[in-house]
C-alpha cells in the first residue's frame, strides 16, 4: 500500500478521488448500444454479448426447468448457509415496515403517507470473475417483502451461456419471476427500453463495475429509475492500537479481491499498527486464490497516517466510503462522529463479510463518494411513498383563508377558486344551520 503522512487538509478531496475511465468515451459507448437495442430489440443484446462477453448461445432467456434443476448442483452446506442469510436478511427487512400515522395538521385537516410497492423492478447481479448470489438475496427478498409483482434478474453467464447454480438456487429461493442470462451494458440497456424478451422495468438495481454505473446512469434518461451510483467496491478500515491487525489486513483484501478497480484504504493515527497491517497483507496474499486481482488493488491503495482518529473519522467524511470499519476503541462512541459512509462496522469482531452476506444489513451500498447523498437499498427502495390528505368542513374552515390568499399572491386565481368554491358552501351550510 502506498503510505502518506499526515496530508495537509487541502489534499483530502484529491486523496479521495476514485480512479475512471474516461467518461465521455465511456458515455459515448454506453449511448451507442442503448440506441441498438432501442432499435433493434433482443438482435441487439445477442450482438453485443457475442462482443463484449463472448456469448456463444442464440437465446439468453433461462428456462424454469433450468433454475429448477440447479438445486441439484448446490451442495447442502451451502444450501443451510443461505438459508441463514435470507431468514436474517428478512427479518432486517421487515423491521423497515413502517406503520400508517395520521396528523391533523389543522382541525379538520388529516394527512398521511402509506407505501406502494414498485410492481416492476430489475435486478443486475455481476457475474464476471465472482458468482456473486449474495446480491441476488440482498435486492430481491426485499423486494418480495415491498411486494413487487415482477422481479426480472440479470446476470453474465459464462462463455458457455450458463450461469452458476448458486445463482439459479437464490434467485428461485428468493421470489425472482424471470432471470435472463445477460450482463453488462446490454442487460442495463434491456431493462430501461424493454426488448422482445427483457421486459421494460420501471426500477434498476444492483451494483457493477464502471461500465455497468455508466448504463445506469443512462437509463435514467429513458424513464428508468436506479437505486443510486453504485460501481467498483470500495472500504476504507480506521485502525488504532487496539486493532487486530490480521483481522484488519484480511478486510482490506476481501475488498482487494473483487477486482482490480476496487478501493483499498486504510487509516490510522499509528506507524506501528500500519506496519503490522502491512506485514499481514503480505502474509495473507501469498496464499490467495485471487492473489493477481488482489495484487493490482492493492497497487493503487494507500494507508494515510494521521495525528489522531478524529482527524481519521473526519478525512473518512470527505471520502465517504461504501464500507467503514471502525477497529478503533469505543467504536460506537466514534461512530456518532460518522456523517457519511454506507455501512458501518463496529469493532475487531464486525468484518465486512459479515454485512456482505448474513447479519442482515443490505450490501448494495453508495460507492465513489455518493454516500454523501445515497443510503443504500432499503424496504424503502422499494416501494413509492403516496401522501393522502382528508379535509372536513371543518378543514376547509381551518385553511381555507390562508390557501386563497397564498393562491390570489402567486396570481394563481384558478388555485384560489378551487378553494374559495368550498368556503363559500361551506359558509352557507352554516348560515343554514344557523338559521
Amino acid at each position: 500500500m502506498k503510505a502518506i503522512n499526515n496530508p495537509a487538509e487541502s489534499k483530502w478531496p484529491q486523496l479521495a478521488e476514485r480512479s475512471a475511465i474516461k467518461q465521455a468515451k465511456l458515455m459515448d459507448l454506453v449511448n451507442k448500444v442503448f440506441y441498438d437495442i432501442r432499435k433493434k430489440g433482443d438482435k441487439a443484446v445477442l450482438k453485443y454479448a457475442r462482443q463484449f462477453d463472448g456469448f456463444s448461445a442464440d437465446n439468453f432467456t433461462v428456462a424454469n426447468e433450468t433454475i429448477e434443476a440447479a438445486s441439484q448442483q448446490v451442495p447442502e452446506q451451502l444450501k443451510q448457509a443461505i438459508a441463514l442469510a435470507k431468514n436474517n436478511i428478512v427479518k432486517f427487512h421487515l423491521s423497515q415496515k413502517e406503520e400508517i400515522v395520521k396528523v391533523e395538521t389543522s382541525p379538520g385537516v388529516v394527512c398521511w403517507r402509506e407505501s406502494r410497492p414498485i410492481e416492476k423492478v430489475g435486478i443486475y447481479v455481476p457475474g464476471g470473475t465472482a458468482p456473486l448470489f449474495s446480491t441476488v438475496l440482498m435486492l430481491a427478498v426485499p423486494a418480495k417483502i415491498a411486494g413487487c409483482k415482477e422481479i426480472v434478474l440479470c446476470t453474465p453467464p459464462d462463455k458457455e451461456g450458463a450461469i452458476h447454480p448458486a445463482i439459479l438456487y437464490a434467485a428461485n429461493l428468493a421470489g425472482v419471476t424471470q432471470l435472463f442470462a445477460v450482463g453488462g451494458i446490454q442487460a442495463i440497456g434491456a431493462l430501461s427500453s424493454g426488448t422482445e424478451s427483457i421486459p421494460k422495468v420501471e426500477k434498476i438495481f444492483g451494483p457493477g463495475n464502471q461500465y455497468v454505473m455508466a448504463a445506469k446512469h443512462a437509463a435514467q434518461y429513458y424513464g428508468t429509475a436506479i437505486d443510486m451510483p453504485a460501481g467498483p467496491s470500495e472500504v476504507l478500515v480506521i485502525a488504532d492500537e487496539t486493532c487486530r491487525p490480521s483481522f484488519v489486513a484480511a478486510d482490506l483484501l476481501s475488498q482487494a479481491e473483487h477486482g482490480p478497480d476496487s478501493e483499498v484504504v486504510l487509516l490510522s493515527d499509528n506507524k506501528k499498527v500500519i506496519k503490522e497491517i502491512n506485514n499481514e497483507l503480505d502474509i495473507q496474499l501469498a496464499s490467495l486464490p485471487r492473489k493477481e486481482i488482489a495484487e493490482k488493488a492493492l497497487k493503487n491503495s494507500r494507508a494515510i497516517l494521521f495525528k489522531d482518529i478524529g482527524t481519521c473519522i473526519r478525512f473518512s467524511n470527505v471520502y465517504a466510503p461504501e464500507h467503514l470499519i471502525l477497529a478503533v476503541e469505543n467504536p460506537v462512541l466514534r461512530s456518532r462522529e460518522v456523517i457519511s459512509a454506507g455501512s458501518i462496522f463496529l469493532g475487531n469482531y464486525s468484518c465486512e463479510s459479515a454485512g456482505d452476506y448474513a447479519s442482515g444489513t443490505n450490501h448494495t451500498l453508495p460507492t465513489s463518494g455518493h454516500a454523501k447523498a445515497y443510503s443504500g437499498v432499503s424496504l424503502d427502495s422499494f416501494v413509492k411513498k403516496i401522501t393522502f390528505q382528508q379535509l372536513s368542513e371543518e378543514g376547509i374552515a381551518s385553511i381555507g383563508t390562508a390557501v386563497e390568499t397564498m393562491a390570489e399572491a402567486e396570481e394563481l386565481f384558478a388555485h384560489k377558486n378551487a378553494m374559495a368554491l368550498r368556503v363559500g358552501e361551506v359558509l352557507n351550510l352554516k348560515m343554514y344551520e344557523n338559521s
